[in-house]
């Protein structure tokens, strides 16, 4: 019995020595070390010196077939921080391998999506087995019709390194298909047209798109929106006309407030064509008879500051909803041509506890999503009856409509998913109050079921009192004793709402004992309007302590320690990582900071940069030193310091358009200048993608099984 005792104990220590050992992998790997080249940046009387400006480059640079010094210079740095990435998790590549094939392994490899009807036709994606890229299919609505493969993905995407479909949209008339593609991964699309009769590309190429178009109703004549070359601001509407070149075509509208910008659409009803002016604060429509593609575009309401609203059609009216003297949104509805504000009248008034989302109209019904006490609800109501609501049973849930496009229909197509629940596709019939599965997104897991995870949905106390939800899900068993791993995600701008939903991918996490948990902070408006204005501007340190409390709060409970607690973000995510990390650096074990935001200030100063202009609604202006000071006191490339920090990786993607990728390579060259500690800093750039990184159905995962190993290599878990 002692000699078994002696052996566990040995085991354990030889178990403990090589965890020890792949943790500090890095720390036998000589890491890079970008040379400083000191430049002062004076605002408002203020300098900042930044060693690193050197690193960005113009698209004209990186575009260039032969690199100049500067550019060779940035691209050596960038291969010397992959490799030097490589080294510090080469001894998790075999685990990276075995997390990538157990993730896509849970992935049905023929999949196809739930057929939508329109106009006579049921349209659908669909997956071979092997095949990263979807065939995009369709069928007549009527019996053994035979399907069509509209678009071929695999075979369009063959040769490339990345191939990013944008949107597909089929003439009036069924028989023609504009579809765009990205080839670059800068969300800049090029528009093609295809004769579904024939199977041949049409000779129309449209070139600096959005990646969207919308048809007239006369089938010849299509419009779509083009983006500033410099900034990638949607900034012009076109009008084209098939047969004809791109030089030829009529320039429709021009948005010249760099601070807005526009897109085309179709009302659900296919009487009218849309143009809409956006920025964060305001907005303003047009509209035009869709049987009238030359005809004279009218305003149904002038621009102001802080109004906003968006409009479809019903019948003799404009339907809108609006924040006019309604903080939480209203529906109201106003005759066609006579459509000024002053002409508004409610159908759904303001409600200071509810939210108003967003409609759907059809001819007898219409659809409202709606959010109380930060969930989400479908009303429906028949025209001129009393509305209900479908019903939900997950302490915290996501529920939205989707694929409405029949406007003659009683039923209503709406998806359901939780953290424990895959995402489900329902077919409701809107008088019977009946809903059906179409589909249940499936595990190919044998040993998955929804029963073995649990799912909570919790509160943290700011440190103003406010109360920030979180949804939590973990699996059945784990007991609250402060010693489990915890992984908590938020992003908290843009009043985007982060829901709970489930991904299979993040089994990967639960099953080998971590907690999962969404912070749901204020910037984002989980609980109504005045969650995302207690977030942005000057109120924007809101959502990194919100971040911070939440942290605080599961340590608290027992759910983790600050040993075991990983924080996760991207994009404006990755700002909130990036604050976190220079306010509280101690409660982190490790962070994730995917396609960081994170030199804000300079960012913000430079209008030269794509998103600046239509965002200082968001962040502030710079250029006025109230911002400029507010900004700067928690920019996180700014307030690097000399201390320690936690384990830290980053991503990003050398062709990003919407957080360059010098923001993330002079933070890491700045973090590793000045941290004092000898934690794991690692960034993985990829060299082909942008920022929403791989194309291929299968190919992204790779980005996950790394940062899975990253983190489970943290808590010495490498099986």
């Amino acid at each position: 019995m002692k000699n078994f005792i002696y052996s566990i104990c040995f085991l354990v220590l030889v178990c403990s020595c090589k965890t020890e050992e792949k943790q500090t992998a890095h720390k036998n790997t000589e890491a890079p070390v970008a040379k400083k080249i000191p430049k002062e940046l004076v605002t408002h009387g203020d300098s900042r010196t930044d060693n690193y400006f050197w690193m960005r480059l113009s698209d004209a640079q990186k575009n260039a077939e032969t690199p100049d010094a500067q550019t060779q210079d940035v691209l050596d740095y960038l291969e010397q921080e992959n490799e030097y990435l490589s080294k510090a998790m080469r001894h998790t590549e075999k685990f990276q391998d075995k997390l990538y094939k157990e993730i896509v392994g849970r992935i049905k490899k023929d999949d196809a999506s739930v057929p939508v009807s329109d106009n006579g036709y049921s349209y659908y994606t669909r997956y071979v087995e092997g095949d990263d890229y979807a065939l995009y299919c369709r069928k007549k609505n009527e019996e053994n019709a035979k399907e069509e493969i509209m678009l071929n993905g695999p075979e369009m995407a063959k040769g490339f390194a990345y191939y990013g479909f944008g949107g597909q949209s089929v003439s009036p008339n069924n028989e023609r298909i504009t579809f765009a593609v990205d080839t670059v991964s800068r969300l800049q699309y090029t528009m093609y047209f295809k004769d579904l009769k024939t199977g041949k590309l049409l000779e129309d190429t449209l070139s600096n798109t959005n990646g969207n178009a919308t048809w007239a109703n006369d089938n010849k004549t299509v419009f779509y929106t083009t983006k500033d070359p410099e900034t990638l601001r949607l900034n012009k509407i076109y009008k084209h006309v098939l047969g004809t070149n791109q030089s030829q075509d009529e320039l429709v509208f021009e948005e010249k407030d760099a601070a807005f910008s526009c897109f085309i659409w179709k009302s659900k009803s296919k009487k009218f064509l849309f143009i809409g002016s956006v920025q964060t604060l305001s907005t303003e429509i047009q509209y035009l008879d869709a049987n009238t593609p030359n005809g004279d575009w009218k305003v149904i309401q002038p621009r102001e500051r802080n109004l906003d609203y968006m409009a479809d059609h019903y019948k003799d009216d404009f339907y809108i909803r609006t924040n006019l003297d309604a903080t939480n949104f209203r529906l109201v509805k106003t005759p066609i041509n006579t459509s000024t504000k002053e002409n508004w009248v409610d159908v759904i008034p303001h409600r200071k506890d509810v939210f108003f989302q967003g409609f759907d109209l059809f001819k007898d019904f219409l659809v409202v999503e709606e959010r109380k006490d930060g969930l989400g609800k479908i009303q429906v109501r028949k025209w001129g009856s009393e509305a209900y609501y479908i019903p939900f049973k997950d302490p915290s849930y996501k529920a939205y409509t989707t694929s409405n496009v029949d406007f003659n229909t009683n039923t209503l197509r709406y998806n359901y998913t939780s953290l424990t629940t895959p995402n489900t596709n329902y077919e409701l019939n809107m008088d019977t109050k009946e809903s059906t599965v179409l589909k249940v997104e499936e595990v190919l897991d044998p040993n998955f079921s929804s029963d073995n995870y649990v799912s909570e949905r919790k509160f943290a106390t700011a440190k103003d009192g406010t109360k920030v939800p979180i949804s939590i899900v973990s699996k059945k068993g784990i007991v609250k004793d402060g010693k489990n791993p915890l992984l908590l995600y938020a992003y908290g701008s843009y009043g985007a709402t982060q829901d709970a939903t489930f991904r299979s991918s993040e089994l990967s996490l639960l099953d080998r004992g971590f907690i999962f948990a969404i912070a749901h902070i204020r910037g984002g408006q989980e609980m109504g309007r005045h969650w995302y204005e207690e977030g942005k501007l000057l109120k924007k340190k809101n959502t990194f302590t919100d971040f911070i409390d939440c942290g605080e709060f599961l340590i608290t409970e027992g759910y983790t320690n600050s040993d075991q607690l990983y924080a996760w973000g991207a994009s404006a995510g990755g700002l909130l990582m990036g604050a976190i990390l220079n306010m509280r650096p101690d409660l982190w074990n490790g962070v994730i900071a995917a396609v960081p935001f994170v030199d804000i200030v300079s960012t913000m100063l430079d209008e030269s940069i794509p998103l600046t202009t239509s965002e200082f609604d968001e962040w502030g202006n710079p250029k006025v030193k109230e911002y400029y000071d507010y900004m700067k006191s928690y920019s996180p490339y700014d307030n690097v310091e000399a201390k320690a920090y936690p384990n830290i990786l980053i991503t990003t993607g050398y062709w990003d358009s919407q957080v360059q990728y010098w923001e993330p390579v002079k933070w890491i060259a700045k973090l590793r200048d000045l941290k004092t500690d000898d934690n794991i800093l690692i960034m993985d750039c990829n060299m082909e993608n942008g920022h929403f990184g791989a194309s291929g159905r299968f190919e992204r995962y790779k980005k996950r099984a790394l940062t899975y190993s990253f983190l489970l290599d943290l808590e010495g878990i490498a099986e």
